[in-house]
């Protein structure tokens, strides 16, 4: 039986996520694998890497940096949140991301993102966070118009939650028999057609198949939505919702707002702990 983790994005709605893991990992709790989405795994690895609390410290600290979630970053690099600030500065110098211990931890760790040429999933093992893998952790977490596709290789990637936004099939597909899944919209959510839809496809008109997926994204969604509470039925998932919409909006500024959704999240979390246990340890 191997027990896996699934984290779904949702941008600045992710520190619910991070609240979540940070009071799984501070009460024992493990899983042999996890799968993250866009915020899912940007946060997420912060669980691999054994670092409660970095998420929330990094988030609030950097809030109203223009590197970080700013039109000016837009602006003047093409992504929203500035590739060398975000992804090498902080991780390095300014918040370490401890890469050692991410290493040495056996639990797998898989990010999601979505092929710009095909607009389909494409599922990454990361071992070492370094290099490309690295960028195929940004690419996970590039949104489309606000992000520049991720060019790995002779391939370009953008969000991963534009083709497989809860990727529970995938994480069973991978072996893993029992799942939780930490969800970052209230139990009764449904995802509605992509607003201004003529003008993401006119930004993304070098890419069909992503406007593609874009225009098929509320369908995909709730799909798997279906899919996941139909696998809770069955004792084979264990769904951790929202009890509210977050008040947060995807990209926010105000460390107050980014503490009460992280604490919602720390809530929630020791609130499922036994179930959790439960779940993890029924035969």
């Amino acid at each position: 039986m191997k027990y896996g983790l699934i984290m779904e994005g949702g941008a600045m709605r992710g520190l619910f996520t991070a609240g979540v893991i940070d009071a799984f990992m501070k009460n024992g709790i493990e899983f042999d694998g996890a799968m993250g989405v866009s915020a899912g795994a940007v946060f997420g690895c912060n669980y691999k890497s054994r670092q409660p609390g970095r998420a929330l410290r990094y988030n609030t600290r950097f809030a109203r940096y223009p590197e970080y979630g700013s039109v000016r970053s837009l602006l003047k690099t093409g992504d929203i949140f500035e590739k060398q600030f975000c992804y090498v500065d902080v991780p390095e110098r300014l918040e370490p991301f401890d890469t050692k211990a991410y290493t040495e931890n056996p639990a797998e760790f898989w990010a999601v993102a979505t092929d710009v040429d095909t607009g389909m999933p494409e599922y990454r093992k990361l071992e070492t966070l370094q290099g490309d893998e690295m960028e195929f952790m940004r690419a996970s977490a590039s949104m489309p118009v606000a992000s520049k596709v991720v060019e790995i290789g002779d391939r370009g990637f953008l969000d991963g939650g534009i083709s497989d936004p809860i990727p529970l099939q995938a994480m069973e597909e991978r072996g893993y028999d029992r799942n939780v899944v930490i969800l970052t919209q209230a139990e009764d959510y449904v995802k509605k057609p992509q607003k201004l839809m003529g003008m993401m496809a006119l930004a993304l008109k070098d890419h069909p198949a992503v406007t593609e997926a874009m225009r098929r994204r509320h369908e995909v969604y709730n799909q798997e939505r279906e899919y996941i509470l139909a696998r809770q039925k069955e004792g084979a998932a264990y769904l951790i919702f929202p009890p509210y919409r977050l008040p947060i909006g995807r990209i926010e500024h105000d460390p107050n707002k980014m503490r009460e959704v992280y604490d919602i999240g720390y809530e929630t979390g020791m609130e499922h702990l036994e179930a959790v246990r439960e779940f993890m340890n029924a035969k």
